[in-house]
């Protein structure tokens, strides 16, 4: 009778693991090596005299990422709690070590040389906040409903927005974005959320007139055919146009020989939409409002209010970069220099996405399904 009883409440209480979730990610990472290599062949044949130049390294950070996410989505994600002083910390000295010894690369100074690595530090900030405003938010959540408490977690964030910020303002909206998103998911009271995006757009604004060439930017976004730095807006716009509906055909686009710079960077949204048409692109973006729903799904269904904090933060993350990119490519708003997650080219930035993806496999593992 006790084992029956034992065999019912096992029954009752499955254990659950989002593996849709994993197929998307996989999913998502595969398109994204055809689509480097079908970009930067032609660009990496005539600099380094190598086509899978691009393709080789993506592909080293994306499996060393792979191994980094499965080993975190085996570990209790309520451990990484006890390290959100230290991340935030590690975060900060790495962004701030970047203005005095970074490394300048396509004239911005974002990168740390390691030996024969270069490390992002700003996409370790972006990990690093969601792990630090979860755990602090995560504490007094019944406060959250305070403006005080808003107060407080802006100037907790602010000191690591400044300091990405002057050198990579695209980071740093998406480290505020983030910080928004959480406090909204968190508080009761919805004015506090439009002072918080009140206060994203006059920093935004702020920075902007701060530097000359941002201000200039904004005069490109206007009218890019009077600058010659407008020059690659205009030539991702002719990809997305001349794609059609299906698009030219993978492998065929002439956008990418030269005439859209660094096309495997953050205009590969444009090269996806000249050689797999209007078709192809909504397919992508469909694949990322899939993946966004299975983070909702994960964060409903979290143990507690820390895990769910932890799958927004990631949720946020992405979303807000997704639509940022095809924002950019598109000239819907000025060039930000944002990436598009785990299909542009970039070794540091899908390392850490797949860590975060890791802590939202972590806490699908700690659901427990119900069932009659």
């Amino acid at each position: 009778m006790g084992r029956e009883q034992n065999q019912d409440k096992r029954q009752k209480n499955i254990r659950y693991f989002d593996y849709s979730l994993l197929v998307i990610i996989l999913f998502l990472i595969c398109f994204g090596l055809v689509m480097l290599y079908s970009t930067s062949s032609y660009n990496a044949q005539i600099k380094f005299g190598d086509g899978t130049y691009y393709l080789r390294k993506q592909l080293q950070a994306t499996v060393l990422g792979l191994v980094i996410m499965f080993v975190i989505s085996r570990i209790d994600y309520r451990v990484w709690k006890k390290f959100w002083l230290l991340a935030y910390i590690g975060a900060f000295g790495l962004c701030t070590l970047v203005l005095f010894v970074g490394v300048e690369l396509n004239g911005a100074k974002r990168w740390l040389k390691v030996g024969p690595l270069s490390i992002q530090p700003s996409e370790i900030a972006k990990l690093a906040i969601i792990v630090f405003l979860a755990s602090i938010i995560s504490e007094m959540p019944k406060q959250m409903g305070k403006f005080s408490s808003l107060v407080k977690v802006v100037i907790i964030v602010m000191p690591m927005v400044i300091i990405v910020a002057s050198e990579n303002l695209s980071t740093a909206i998406i480290i505020l974005g983030i910080a928004i998103a959480l406090v909204f998911v968190s508080s009761p009271k919805y004015m506090q959320f439009v002072v918080m995006a009140g206060i994203v757009i006059v920093f935004g604004a702020a920075f902007i007139m701060l530097e000359s060439y941002r201000a200039e930017r904004l005069k490109i976004w206007l009218n890019p055919e009077k600058y010659e730095k407008g020059y690659q807006t205009l030539q991702g716009l002719y990809a997305i146009g001349s794609g059609g509906l299906f698009g030219k055909g993978l492998g065929a686009s002439m956008q990418k020989l030269g005439f859209v710079p660094e096309a495997q960077n953050d205009m590969i949204f444009s090269i996806i939409c000249e050689e797999l048409g209007l078709f192809g692109a909504i397919c992508v973006i469909m694949l990322f409002v899939i993946l966004i729903w299975r983070f909702m799904v994960v964060a409903n269904n979290a143990q507690d209010l820390y895990g769910a904090l932890l799958v927004t933060g990631v949720m946020a993350h992405i979303a807000i970069q997704v639509i940022l990119n095809i924002a950019v490519v598109t000239n819907t708003i000025p060039n930000t220099g944002i990436s598009l997650p785990l299909i542009s080219y970039g070794g540091t930035s899908v390392l850490f996405l797949l860590a975060e993806i890791g802590l939202v496999l972590s806490v699908s593992r700690g659901i427990r399904l119900e069932q009659e």
